[in-house]
């Protein structure tokens, strides 16, 4: 079994896309934090040999770890954290941004945090993380 998360959507819109009808299912956001929760208990197994400073990502709060993988056509990502809430966002941002190709991943900017509500759901400590989550993948894909 590989630690990759496996794309579920054809693209990063019908991801954001899907995540926001996933949201909209829900009245409130103590409700939306436990469904994001359990997205996060879904992820692929992060192996702990990845759990090191090289794979670490600097900005979030709680200890965040981020791989990637370059098939020659799509990049894809395995992730982890230290924290329940915020492996859900790791789980959000795979799903947008893993098993993608460079170009699409670079023209999906972090702002589908923002129109979801993430974003100002979140404390600015999260928030920031999760931007910066986003940022590294960005940074991966333009390597």
């Amino acid at each position: 079994m590989t630690a990759f998360y496996q794309p579920e959507d054809l693209s990063a819109a019908g991801a954001i896309a899907a995540i926001g009808e996933d949201l909209a299912l829900f009245d409130d956001w103590m409700d939306r934090y436990q469904f994001i929760i359990e997205l996060g208990r879904k992820l692929p197994p992060y192996p702990a040999a990845w759990q090191d400073e090289e794979h670490r990502v600097k900005g979030c709060q709680s200890q965040v770890w981020l791989a990637a993988e370059d098939n020659g056509e799509k990049l894809y990502f395995a992730g982890a954290s230290d924290a329940a809430i915020v492996s859900g966002l790791v789980a959000l941002v795979l799903r947008v941004y893993s098993g993608r190709p460079r170009a699409e991943i670079l023209a999906t900017p972090a702002k589908f945090l923002h129109d979801l509500g993430l974003i100002s759901a979140l404390s600015t400590n999260r928030g920031n993380g999760v931007a910066a989550m986003v940022e590294r993948i960005q940074l991966l894909a333009r390597a």
